[in-house]
């Protein structure tokens, strides 16, 4: 049996530019993974079966069957390489369900690389982005897992090093609640605030935004609650919400700053789910 991290997925700045024909939104947006994440193994099976079993703090409430996206991915891979082999995978679900951290799209690109692996495929990235790109918008980035800009609808991608970023302090934050993508983007109040500068750290900080922690906060204001918290932080460059909710994140200046942090959230608000982790590097 073999193993693959699904690195939970943050949304550093995350700019909605407008609604497209398509019904998608075109964004922009600087993608950061954590070192941590959800947890996939995998054995081989000859007969072709694809079986998906789930466990961890998250798996209640989780259908294991052809429509989770970890199946799904299988699939697919299996349909675009011609194999004929089928796996046993066990998802440790490590994070939240819903919670923009990007939790199902890192887990099916985590299962397109796990696969790929063990039934020795040598797709390639471009290949494997190829498969991804119709199972989800963020899921080409997470098969990628390094920090990179992405446009469109999230799938065209292109790879950045921020000088500063990689292995910074971070932490993760969840009041508990799941929120509705599709609910948080239907309270977007559809203006335009500009382009995302991406050319560094500082500008992430100082001109980055998430257009959608509005819309989130209006539904959910736990989150506000959250941000409010981090916010007030010794030691915190950079806190917003990421993605589409609820999860909040703070960026910190060292490791002491992050571990002091989680602890007096964890004290505090015994309900939340806190992860302390770094920044993944290249």
């Amino acid at each position: 049996m073999i193993e693959e991290k699904a690195y939970a997925k943050i949304n550093l700045a995350l700019h909605v530019r407008n609604r497209r024909p398509d019904g998608f939104h075109e964004l922009e947006s600087l993608f950061a993974f954590a070192e941590e994440g959800d947890v996939l193994r995998a054995s081989a099976r000859e007969d072709g079966a694809i079986h998906l079993t789930i466990d961890g703090p998250f798996a209640d409430g989780l259908d294991a069957g052809p429509d989770n996206l970890v199946v799904r991915a299988a699939i697919a891979l299996q349909a675009a390489s011609g194999t004929g082999r089928g796996a046993d995978i066990v998802l440790t679900k490590n994070l939240p369900i819903a919670s923009g951290i990007g939790g199902g799209s890192a887990d099916a690109a985590a299962a397109l690389r796990l696969l790929d692996r063990l039934w020795d495929l040598r797709t390639g990235e471009t290949g494997l982005l190829t498969i991804a790109d119709p199972l989800g918008s963020d899921v080409p980035a997470c098969v990628v897992s390094q920090t990179l800009v992405g446009t469109g609808r999230g799938e065209a991608l292109d790879v950045r090093e921020l000088p500063g970023l990689s292995a910074m302090p971070l932490l993760l934050v969840n009041p508990g609640v799941a929120l509705s993508t599709g609910l948080v983007f239907r309270g977007w109040d559809g203006v335009d605030r500009g382009a995302m500068d991406a050319s560094s750290l500082q500008a992430i900080v100082t001109e980055g935004r998430n257009d959608l922690q509005a819309p989130a906060v209006a539904l959910v204001p736990e989150i506000g609650a959250v941000i409010a918290l981090l916010s007030a932080l010794p030691g915190v460059a950079l806190t917003r919400m990421s993605g589409s909710g609820a999860t909040c994140f703070a960026l910190f200046d060292n490791e002491g700053a992050r571990d002091r942090a989680a602890d007096h959230i964890r004290a505090i608000h015994s309900g939340w789910w806190v992860m302390a982790t770094r920044i993944r590097g290249a």
